[in-house]
C-alpha cells in the first residue's frame, strides 16, 4: 500500500469535497444562469440567448454529480445509504427539476407559441432554483445534525420528514446557496452575452453578492452561537475499520467553531469568500467579467470549505444519537478499497477534467441574437 489507512481516509474526504466543488463551480453557473433568465431575458431572443450561453455546457458540467454520487457509494456507503434514504423526498424533487433542463434546452424553441415558450422559460427557472435550494437545505441540516441512528447489526433508522428539513436555518443557507450562484451565474452571462443582458447581469451580480455576504455572515454567527455543533470525545484508533458505534460524541453550542480556535489560519477561508465576493462585484461593476467569474469561482469554493472545515471529521451528525454521527475516520470503506478506488480515480479524473474542459470549448466568444438564428440547427 503507498498509503496508510489514515492518510486514505483524509484523501478522500478530500477528492469528495473536489467533486463537490467542482459541480458547484461547473453546473453552478448553469443553475444562476436559469434562475436569472427570465428576468434577464426581457424578449424572445434575448432568453434564446442566455439559453444558448448555458445549454451546450449543462450535460457535460453534471458528469460532476454523476461522479460524486458513484464516488459516494464506494467510498462512503454509510452516508450515501442516509443521504439517499433520509433526505429522499428532498433528492427526488431535485431529481424531477433536473428532468426539465434537457428538456426545457432543447424543446422550448421547437414551437413558435409563446405561451409554450414561456412555460418552458418558467420550468427552467425551477430546474435552477429547486437544485440550488435544496442542496443549500441540506448542507443546512447536516450542520445541525440529522435525526438517525443504528442498530447492533448498523442498520439505519432515520427519524426525520421532509418538512422537518425546511427549518429556519437550513432555509436560510438555501438562501445563501441561491445568492451564490445567481451571482455565479450572472458574472457569466455578463461576459458570454451581447446586447442589454450584461448591464442587467452587473446588477444581478451586486444585488445578489449584497444577500450573499449578509447571509453568509448571518449563518455563520447563527452556527457558532445558536446551533449545536459536534465533537468527539474518544474513538478507536484511525489506523483500524472502526464502526461509527465505537466512538462517543457529543453535541455542545459553538463545537463547529473549534477547528478554528485550533488553526487559526482557517479564518482566511471564510474571509476570502467575503473578500472575493466585494472583488466580484468591483470587476463586473468595472466591466471585467473574466475577473469577476474568477472570483466568483474562489467565493464558492471558499464557501464549502468554510462549512466543511467547521464539520471535519464529521460528515452526517446524528442530532438523536451524537455517537452514532459518520465521520471521516468510521465511515469509510476498507483500505483495499479505498486504494482501488484512488487509483480508479487518478485514470478517470484527468478525463473528467478534460472532458469539462473540451465543453467549454465548445462555445467561444459572445452568443448574439445574430448568432442564434445564423444557425438554426444547433442554437436551442
Amino acid at each position: 500500500m503507498i498509503f496508510d489507512y489514515p492518510t486514505l481516509k483524509l484523501i478522500w474526504w478530500l477528492f469528495i469535497g473536489g467533486l463537490v466543488i467542482g459541480f458547484a463551480l461547473s453546473d453552478g453557473f448553469d443553475l444562476g444562469a436559469e434562475m436569472l433568465l427570465p428576468f434577464l431575458g426581457k424578449t424572445d431572443d434575448e432568453r434564446r440567448i442566455i439559453i444558448n450561453a448555458v445549454g451546450f455546457f449543462h450535460e457535460g458540467n453534471l458528469t460532476w454529480l454523476v461522479t460524486l454520487g458513484g464516488t459516494l457509494l464506494a467510498v462512503w456507503p454509510a452516508v450515501y445509504a442516509l443521504a439517499f434514504s433520509g433526505f429522499y423526498y428532498a433528492m427526488i424533487l431535485t431529481l424531477f427539476t433536473f428532468f426539465l433542463r434537457p428538456v426545457g434546452f432543447h424543446y422550448r424553441s421547437k414551437h413558435d407559441n409563446l405561451r409554450w415558450r414561456s412555460c418552458w422559460d418558467w420550468a427552467l427557472f425551477a430546474g435552477g432554483l429547486v437544485p440550488a435550494l435544496i442542496f443549500g437545505i441540506m448542507f443546512g441540516n447536516l450542520l445541525q445534525g440529522v435525526p438517525f441512528s443504528f442498530d447492533r447489526d448498523m442498520r439505519s433508522n432515520y427519524g426525520g420528514s421532509f418538512v422537518d428539513l425546511l427549518n429556519p436555518f437550513a432555509l436560510l443557507i438555501g438562501l445563501v446557496s441561491i445568492a451564490m450562484l445567481v451571482m455565479h451565474g450572472a458574472v457569466y452571462l455578463q461576459r458570454k452575452t451581447s446586447g442589454a443582458i450584461p448591464a442587467r447581469a452587473q446588477r444581478a451580480v451586486l444585488i445578489s453578492g449584497a444577500v450573499f455576504i449578509a447571509g453568509f455572515i448571518c449563518a455563520g454567527i447563527w452556527s457558532i452561537y445558536a446551533i449545536d455543533g459536534y465533537r468527539i470525545i474518544s474513538m478507536p484508533p484511525l489506523d483500524m475499520e472502526a464502526r461509527p458505534l465505537d466512538k462517543v460524541a457529543m453535541k455542545e453550542t459553538g463545537a463547529w467553531l473549534l477547528n478554528y480556535q485550533r488553526y487559526p489560519w482557517l479564518w482566511l477561508i471564510p474571509a476570502l469568500s467575503v473578500i472575493g465576493t466585494f472583488i466580484a462585484m468591483a470587476a463586473s461593476a468595472a466591466q471585467r467579467p473574466a475577473i469577476a467569474f474568477i472570483s466568483t469561482s474562489a467565493v464558492l469554493t471558499c464557501a464549502i470549505f468554510t462549512a466543511a472545515a467547521a464539520m471535519f471529521p464529521f460528515i452526517m451528525p446524528s442530532s438523536t444519537h451524537p455517537s452514532h454521527s459518520l465521520t471521516v475516520w468510521d465511515a469509510v470503506s476498507s483500505q483495499h478499497s479505498l486504494m482501488n478506488m484512488f487509483w480508479a480515480m487518478v485514470i478517470l479524473m484527468p478525463v473528467i477534467l478534460a472532458y469539462t474542459a473540451w465543453t467549454f470549448r465548445v462555445l467561444r466568444g459572445k452568443v448574439t441574437a445574430e448568432s442564434i438564428h445564423a444557425d438554426e440547427h444547433n442554437s436551442y
